[in-house]
């Protein structure tokens, strides 16, 4: 490792700083057509040759495929630390650990998922192995979508994909609706490399490359500006903000659990009773968020009051809640599932979807032998079992596909629900646990690029914020401040067509997994043919 030159470590640092700030909060994302470039010619330039040089300068050699590694996973690491820095504080604060063991759970991370960033660089360092930068550079595109997608099938955590940066381009974006959003992260880290590539040729062809690589940044950036009328709606959704604070079990005497809950049900009645008279009708769907409260679908209490509301409003009801078996007592229950269910407008609690992809630490913890330090966090939201069917929900002449706060980070989960029939989405969540941090936003535009592969209609309903109506083009069409007791007069539309993404997945990805592997195959059957002649 001494022999990495120093310049080397300064673009991997350079890198992982401009990989950081091209997402929220600084969201400086006009960057991130430059972002990876210092790491892939830190990979490409790292070394000093083993034989003298007797030219002016050192002409620097790429990384050895060790070496590449280290690289990379150092960019990794600094990158999780800088974009996941929220972890420690949700630790600390919620999760009842202490600082140490707060610091060490992010560092943890950090160690484990730059791991990708490191597979990334090992495999560019394998392909330009003996000055074969050509075809590293051609290929790096091509790996970087392919270890995104193991990112997100193998440790099941995409969070921040290269491409969700580029959600507010409009027309560059609808690229999704073809290749899902890993579309997006190749056309990104073609540009990467056409840069990089222009400080690896001689001096007297730099410029003419680098002025072709930034103007054809500049066309894709400046979709962004590109007007794209409103799209349509028909429909109104009243989207219920709760603002209610996490808090411990203990702090949920009864009096304070029946005035939130009567006080919550009142103001949804109110929201619909200030809708114009001239609407047909108050609203089409009323939602509540994912259950930032001991709320139980079990409890007689809550059970009645939702169904209150929904006849009293004569309007289907989404209601995020604490699931349980069907005839178990709220404190009984040897499972519990954290909930979305649907309450018709005669009172009816009529179907449920109970969440399938659970968040580790948050909502059970993996390896409980090894972190049972941290159990402290599922004791505030519940050690929940993951749920086993992704189908819509129907009310009415709607087929809602719910999803419930992390699971909007899953590209290929998310598509599935409208493969399934989902007309319009409705995302509930919890973002309370982040803060004032950029994970909130992170989330958003995540969840902004689902509406966008799917072209769907997006029913954000948070706890405290950012509750929003998403257009399917990825836009907020209408919002509310965040961190306020508030509803959400939110329009939408319903949509039976399906994307090229939605009927077909990740085909784009796992092309791309498939040539990421055939080019390591056929450098290490070359490389054999070689030795052997």
């Amino acid at each position: 490792m001494r022999k990495i030159h120093r310049s080397a470590w300064l673009l991997v640092l350079l890198s992982a700083v401009l990989q950081i700030v091209i997402f929220p909060l600084p969201n400086l994302y006009p960057l991130d057509w430059v972002a990876v470039t210092p790491l892939l010619l830190a990979l490409l330039r790292a070394r000093e040759p083993d034989t003298l040089q007797l030219r002016e300068g050192i002409k620097l050699l790429p990384a050895r495929p060790l070496q590449a590694f280290v690289l990379a996973y150092a960019c990794g690491f600094f990158w999780y630390a800088g974009t996941c820095y929220w972890i420690y504080n949700t630790m600390r604060q919620y999760g009842g650990v202490n600082a140490p063991a707060a610091l060490g759970l992010l560092i943890l991370f950090c160690l484990y998922l730059a791991i990708y960033h490191g597979v990334f660089g090992l495999i560019i360092g394998l392909l330009a192995e003996r000055s074969l930068s050509r075809r590293a550079l051609m290929l790096a595109p091509i790996v970087w979508v392919a270890t995104e997608l193991a990112r997100t099938r193998i440790t099941g955590f995409p969070w921040d994909l290269l491409g969700t940066t580029q959600v507010d381009n409009v027309p560059l974006a609808r690229l999704a609706t073809f290749t899902g959003v890993y579309g997006l992260s190749f056309e990104i880290m073609l540009v990467n490399v056409a840069v990089a590539t222009a400080f690896l040729v001689r001096r007297e062809k730099r410029q003419i490359l680098l002025v072709a690589a930034f103007a054809a940044a500049a066309v894709l950036q400046c979709g962004q500006f590109v007007p794209i009328p409103a799209v349509p709606t028909d429909r109104s959704a009243l989207l219920l903000q709760p603002n209610i604070p996490i808090l411990e079990g203990s702090e949920w005497t009864k009096d304070y659990f029946d005035t939130t809950l009567a006080d919550l049900s009142s103001r949804s009645l109110t929201s619909l009773s200030l809708k114009p008279p001239a609407s047909p009708a108050a609203a089409d769907l009323i939602a509540w968020p994912e259950s930032p409260a001991p709320f139980y679908a079990s409890d007689p209490l809550f059970r009645n009051a939702i169904s209150s509301l929904a006849r009293a409003s004569h309007t289907w009801v989404v209601v995020g809640n604490i699931g349980t078996p069907a005839g178990t007592a709220p404190g009984s229950a040897t499972k519990i599932y954290n909930s979305g269910s649907l309450v018709s407008p005669a009172g009816e609690w009529v179907s449920r979807y109970d969440k399938m992809h659970l968040v580790p630490f948050g909502e059970y913890v993996p390896f409980r032998r090894l972190f049972s330090f941290a159990e402290g966090l599922t004791k505030e939201v519940g050690e929940f079992s993951p749920g086993t069917a992704r189908a819509p929900l129907v009310a009415g002449d709607e087929k809602l596909g719910v999803f419930i706060c992390y699971e909007s980070i899953f590209p290929d989960e998310i598509r599935q629900l409208s493969a399934n029939g989902a007309q319009v989405f409705v995302n509930i969540s919890n973002d309370g646990w982040y803060g004032d941090s950029g994970a909130y936003s992170q989330h958003l535009k995540q969840a902004r690029m689902r509406a966008v592969e799917n072209a769907r209609w997006l029913l954000r309903d948070t706890n405290t914020g950012v509750t929003a109506s998403i257009d399917p083009y990825g836009r907020i069409a209408a919002t509310i401040p965040r961190k306020m007791r508030a509803t959400l007069q939110a329009p939408y539309a319903l949509a039976s067509v399906t994307t090229f993404y939605t009927r077909n997945g990740d085909w784009f990805a796992w092309l791309c997994a498939i040539i990421s592997i055939g080019a390591l195959i056929a450098r290490f059957l070359f490389r054999t043919k070689a030795e052997q002649n």
